[in-house]
């Protein structure tokens, strides 16, 4: 025979029941569930553990029975247990001595005992809120009436009060009125209680008669019972079944209908149309609670589910154990009033009427829960916690509380990530819940830009998008100045820390107040961070002085270093791409810095200051192919990034050819300049060079007004814009957006966008026929100075003859001089030609271009084909010019 030790707990507990009920096993299957149930509940005490509380009653209960010795014997022995050790759970030994002193052959003592305790059954926890909040009509009772009379756990069930349960005075049982202050009208949820028969012992036995008269009807013993009909079942027998039902068991009569997905009363039961309907609307709690503690069993062990998920859970099992002490409230109940033998003729308390009546807050609070696990399925994190707070909008006082309790557990974990984000910047998200999101494979140097990003399904509805910006750019600000920057001052010196959220509550008050006390958690939080950042950035890397660096010589800015370089560097630049030596450039670089105001810049700046040379391609020069270059490393890397260093190098490329052209234009004029009277003796080329000067002209006209809208227009508009904001920033991300902003605009106005492809290339043609007409000058020149040079000869040599007394030239020297001057004169038609071409080609791109201009959406580059064309030439030769002029007047009309 296996002996006791060896049997698995439930056969013990099947033995048990068998036991106490004196049934069979059959017989006791549904108390046998039951008492599983109970056992794997998570019941809280029903009563507050309070020692010197339970030793005043046993002492005043030895007292009541004039045992004054054993009272002070008592007091005694508990003063001696209290000074040992060997006890640690004193409070339920004398909870048990005080349980078992009671008389079971008393039912009003055990009623009244039972209601008492009861009354101090749910503790006032102020993390939790008790399942049956007051109803508006509620009467509002003191506590000083525990200690004077005894209470019944159903009569105070409609005056809970969300701080915890109040009890109701004894004349509610018997229904009388209580006792009211100066004749106030009662509620009519008090009269209704007052209204409700409950058996036990007549008022006088235990109070003096109410000094005014009852509201409610007669005894609930006047009252006519139908009698029920062969094989229907009881009242009583539906009850016990319904309170099985809403523990989400199946009852005798009453069970689960996997087709209907409900409780169902079976159809062979014998049941009036009243009870059947009345038992289907009670069966709901069950629904309910089985679909609610079903999401809870799936989720609770879910680790995936993460930590806000976890607290959704726990808010859940919460309002399931207020449910949980109701339902053992009823039962307790329905076990008294079946050892006292009470039956519905006498005026049974626990009615299926009743029940729908008590159980009205219950249903509506499980609805509600139902509605919600509903509505948060497939959600976790911020974006659960959005789910909460949307229902939390209703016009419903208790539905409202109810919804912002449990969002005050599920936004606990959210706020404790926010504030350790603000504050340390440490982010512990490994469920991703959060909605800053973290990538661990970006390296140091892209961490500002690439390795935080936000979750905008995770932000929670009650936190906006511009206070969700700032929680990411304050912790991104402390990780960018410990990784980075390399800055080692602690947080809590660059922002004071703020009491965080450390328990619900603190959660529930700071969601109270989002536009107030939360709002300037994070304004705080950030314009701290923020400022120091920038002053690191400012003090420690220059950052201020690096961006103006860029505009001095990436963009040609420092105008005497600029043109000295091109001085230096001309020689060097005219030889073949593949001549040149990067060691060479970068030792004239570094003349032209110390010949120039450059040379007093800070030594950071210089030394980042270099020379570098473009890809080589077939017949490039190296006007071609060299560039400047600035390194940029650390911290100041994240404004200057790659993008914006390829930005700098293809505006620094335009300039410098756009600079070239002017160069080269200058020693143009010059050369005209210097040889206009050395060729004043040459007749025949005067036409030629006339033609020179006309088209260098145009051309210095056209450079002219192209660098004065590069310089002006483009560069110094967009550098005045960039320095006002980057003055103006609040944070790094406006310095970056802001120095974004100006190289677009820059990129965009130089014609380097894709949208202005077109112009550009017109515009490199136009610097193409620039540079060919230097040629070509260059070469009319070397020629015509040639020429010259060899006629003075021979005038020089024919002087010094004739001064010598000889002839001047014999007759074949002279008719070699003529023949070589007609020659040349006969080149001078071709040189005519060459230019005229030049010009025709010239005049036909820049034609173009003004056409291009004209068309354009930039208002700016519009005005810029007026100064171009601002006498009107171009257009007398273009037909489409002057039509694209006629259409810009009408479209400027029609706006006026």
């Amino acid at each position: 025979m296996a002996t006791l030790d060896q049997k698995s707990p439930n056969v013990l507990l099947q033995s048990l029941c068998c036991r106490i009920t004196g049934k069979s096993e059959a017989e006791v299957a549904h108390q046998f569930q039951y008492a599983v149930r109970v056992i794997g509940s998570n019941y809280a005490p029903t009563i507050e553990r309070d020692e010197f509380l339970v030793s005043e009653k046993i002492k005043k209960e030895l007292l009541k029975q004039r045992r004054e010795a054993d009272a002070a014997l008592f007091s005694e022995l508990h003063r001696k247990l209290q000074t040992q050790s060997v006890l640690k759970h004193r409070w339920s030994v004398l909870y048990l001595l005080l349980s078992l002193s009671e008389d079971p052959r008393k039912p009003s003592g055990r009623v009244g005992n039972f209601g008492a305790l009861f009354a101090q059954a749910l503790p006032r926890d102020a993390h939790s809120t008790p399942f049956y909040c007051t109803r508006p009509q509620s009467l509002a009772l003191s506590y000083g009436e525990r200690s004077t009379v005894g209470t019944s756990g159903f009569a105070s069930l409609g005056v809970y009060s969300l701080n915890g349960p109040t009890p109701t005075p004894q004349s509610l049982l018997s229904g009388q009125p209580p006792p009211s202050a100066a004749g106030a009208v009662q509620p009519l949820g008090s009269r209704l209680a007052w209204t409700l028969p409950v058996n036990c012992p007549p008022p006088s036995a235990l109070n003096p008669p109410p000094a005014r008269p009852p509201l409610a009807p007669p005894a609930a013993s006047a009252r006519v019972v139908r009698p029920p009909r062969d094989g229907e079942v009881s009242e009583a027998a539906l009850v016990r079944d319904i309170l099985y039902v809403f523990q989400g068991i199946d009852g005798k009569f009453i069970k689960m209908s996997a087709q209907d997905n409900g409780y169902k009363t079976d159809a062979k039961v014998v049941l009036c149309k009243s009870l059947r309907d009345t038992s289907s609307r009670l069966a709901e709690l069950g629904w309910l609670h089985n679909k609610v503690r079903k999401y809870t069993d799936a989720r609770s062990l879910d680790q995936a589910f993460g930590l806000v998920g976890q607290s959704f859970c726990a808010a859940l099992h919460l309002e399931l154990k207020e449910y949980y002490r109701l339902l053992s409230v009823l039962h307790s109940q329905l076990q008294v009033e079946d050892e006292q033998d009470v039956d519905a003729s006498t005026g049974r308390s626990l009615t299926l009427r009743r029940l729908l009546v008590w159980m009205y807050d219950p249903k509506v609070r499980l609805k509600t829960l139902a509605a919600l696990v509903d509505f948060c399925q497939g959600r976790k994190g911020g974006e659960l916690a959005s789910a909460v707070h949307s229902y939390g909008k209703t016009g419903d006082p208790q539905m409202r509380a109810l919804v912002q309790h449990i969002l005050s557990l599920v936004s606990h974990p959210i706020l404790n990530f926010l504030y350790r984000w603000i504050y340390d910047g440490e982010l512990e998200d490994t469920y991703h819940e959060f909605f800053v999101a973290s990538d661990p494979n970006v390296k140091a140097d892209r961490l500002w830009h690439d390795k935080y990003s936000l979750r905008k399904s995770m932000i929670p509805s009650f936190i906006t998008m511009d206070q969700a910006r700032k929680v990411l750019l304050i912790g991104k600000s402390i990780n960018f100045l410990h990784q980075v920057c390399h800055d080692r001052t602690p947080p809590g010196r660059i922002t004071p820390a703020s009491n965080s959220a450390d328990t619900p509550k603190d959660a529930a008050e700071l969601l109270s107040d989002l536009e107030g006390a939360f709002q300037e958690k994070i304004d705080a939080a950030y314009f701290d961070t923020s400022r120091y950042l920038l002053d690191v950035l400012n003090r420690g890397y220059l950052l201020l002085e690096h961006l103006q660096a860029m505009r001095r010589y990436l963009l040609l800015g420092q105008g005497d270093f600029i043109r000295h370089l091109m001085d230096l560097l001309k020689p060097e630049l005219a030889r073949p791409a593949t001549t040149l030596y990067q060691h060479n450039l970068t030792g004239i670089l570094e003349t032209a810095v110390r010949a120039t105001n450059a040379q007093f810049d800070h030594a950071e700046i210089l030394k980042r200051l270099d020379v570098r040379l473009l890809e080589v391609s077939p017949g490039d020069t190296g006007w071609d192919v060299f560039s400047l270059d600035y390194h940029v490393d650390g911290p100041i890397s994240t404004v200057f990034t790659r993008e914006c260093m390829a930005h700098y190098l293809r505006v620094f490329n335009f300039l410098w050819r756009a600079k070239r052209m002017e160069y080269i234009l200058t020693d143009i004029w010059k050369g005209q300049m210097c040889n206009a009277k050395l060729l004043k003796t040459m007749p025949e080329l005067s036409g030629v060079l006339h033609q020179c000067h006309i088209l260098a002209s145009e051309m210095v006209h056209f450079i002219h007004q192209m660098q004065y809208y590069i310089t002006f227009e483009v560069l110094e508009c967009s550098w005045d814009e960039l320095w006002n904001k980057v003055q103006q920033a609040r944070d790094l991300d406006h310095i970056i957006a802001a120095h974004d902003v100006f190289l677009d605009s820059v990129i965009s106005r130089c014609l380097l966008d894709g949208s202005s492809r077109s112009l550009l290339n017109q515009l490199r043609a136009i610097f193409d026929q620039i540079i060919e007409f230097q040629s070509a000058q260059d070469s009319l020149y070397r020629s015509a100075l040639e020429e010259l040079s060899l006629r003075l000869q021979h005038e020089e040599r024919r002087r010094r003859r004739g001064e010598e007394g000889q002839w001047g030239v014999t007759a074949e020297q002279e008719a070699e001089e003529t023949r070589r001057i007609m020659e040349f004169q006969e080149t001078v038609p071709k040189m005519r030609s060459q230019l005229r071409i030049l010009t025709h080609f010239y005049q036909s791109i820049v034609q173009q271009f003004l056409v291009l201009l004209m068309t354009s959406t930039d208002e700016s580059l519009r005005f810029l084909s007026f100064r171009l064309d601002f006498n009107e030439h171009y257009r007398a030769k273009e037909p489409r010019l002057r039509a694209s002029l006629g259409a810009a007047r009408n479209r400027r009309l029609s706006n006026i």
